[in-house]
């Protein structure tokens, strides 16, 4: 079995090569997402009885950083592919025989917001409408669309519901400043039959599986992790921006000396951002660590790793804005990287799992509750 670690640092080379291909696609290359997937970030998450990895949040998170440290959107993708297969493993044992009855590798993609049209079935439902920012759909084996559906007591619910690539197409609306090369389109999906085995409740993902069910990243509350899932590119792109910035000023500096203001400039700027990047990092690492330990299963512990994955992007942006800031006017060149990752980390930022007020209000909560 590869160690996705060490499989993600040979793929990076073919995602940096094919980066600036994927920003004028929309989407990543084909044999970019065969790379991801043959990596192993698809089976990373899955059960062992259905031939995955079993894996743990702390290498998910490594891997995925050191894509993104070439391509944030590659590194996106990467993400994805591996948190839908860990929510896949919700489903019933019918629905996970239809993800993964011919290998782990399935590339699974979704929608967490709910929408759509569920109409009660015998046996499931009617499932049809369209769900936008579905990333990595280009390279999808099938969704898990997030729908209200009537339950036969005559309420709804939110569940999650399974469709096969073959049930949906796609339509290209993915025109955005950052992360172009997601693919993030619109998945439009005709009246399709699920049955009650290929869905699971909202309920069940937010809450996380009794500890002790296989594998064990499924005991984890949603809210935990989710933020490890889009920081982690966030934390690539702002690498990779380091990493081109200070190549940056090596070339100026060997080209022209450096006046005496312009060097105190830029080493300022050098130590602030790297030291933003490296407390982000760690701060990042102990939530995944924590999730991988059980840590974050409670609340106390799920409210501080949810308030350190939005905190590490905050200092993230800092950084990435700060060394653009410096750049030059070169850097503003749509030829440059360096204004690729830094739209890259704004876009990502956006998410809505990394905005402030709601973990820092979990957390405010969490901490006084008792005292």
């Amino acid at each position: 079995m590869t160690d996705l670690i060490e499989e993600s640092v040979r793929v990076s080379e073919l995602v940096a090569e094919h980066a600036r291909q994927a920003e004028r696609d929309r989407h990543l290359d084909p044999k970019v997402f065969e790379a991801i997937r043959d990596a192993g970030f698809a089976r990373h998450f899955v059960a062992a009885r259905w031939g995955g990895t079993e894996g743990g949040f702390e290498p998910c998170l490594t891997a995925v950083v050191r894509l993104a440290e070439r391509d944030p959107s590659a590194g996106w993708c990467a993400a994805i592919a591996a948190t839908l297969s860990r929510m896949a493993g919700y489903l019933p044992e019918e629905g996970r025989r239809a993800v993964w009855a011919d290998g782990p590798d399935s590339f699974v993609v979704g929608a967490l917001v709910p929408g759509g049209l569920a109409v009660e079935a015998n046996g499931g439902w009617t499932l049809s409408g369209r769900w936008p920012y579905v990333s990595g759909i280009h390279a999808s084996d099938c969704a898990l669309l997030a729908c209200q559906v009537p339950m036969p007591d005559g309420s709804r619910q939110v569940r999650f519901l399974l469709v096969p690539r073959s049930s949906y197409r796609i339509e290209e609306t993915w025109r955005t400043a950052g992360l172009r090369g997601t693919g993030s389109d619109t998945l439009v999906l005709d009246p399709t039959f699920v049955p009650v085995g290929h869905s699971f409740e909202h309920g069940d993902l937010v809450s996380g599986r009794e500890p002790g069910s296989a594998p064990g990243c499924l005991a984890v509350p949603l809210r935990s992790v989710s933020g490890l899932t889009f920081a982690a590119p966030v934390l690539g792109a702002a690498r990779g921006a380091l990493d081109t910035w200070s190549r940056s000023v090596a070339r100026k500096r060997a080209a022209v000396p450096p006046r005496p203001e312009a060097t105190a400039t830029v080493e300022l700027t050098l130590a602030r951002a790297a030291a933003e990047i490296d407390a982000a990092e760690l701060l990042l690492t102990r939530a995944a660590k924590d999730a991988d330990l059980g840590l974050s299963r409670d609340e106390p512990g799920g409210a501080r790793a949810q308030r350190d994955q939005v905190f590490a992007v905050e200092l993230l942006l800092d950084a990435v804005n700060r060394l653009l800031r410096t750049g030059g006017t070169g850097a503003q060149s749509e030829e440059e990287d360096l204004q690729r990752f830094w739209r890259d980390a704004n876009a990502g930022a956006s998410h809505a799992v990394l905005q402030w007020e709601p973990a820092a209000r979990r957390f405010a909560a969490a901490s006084l509750n008792g005292l």
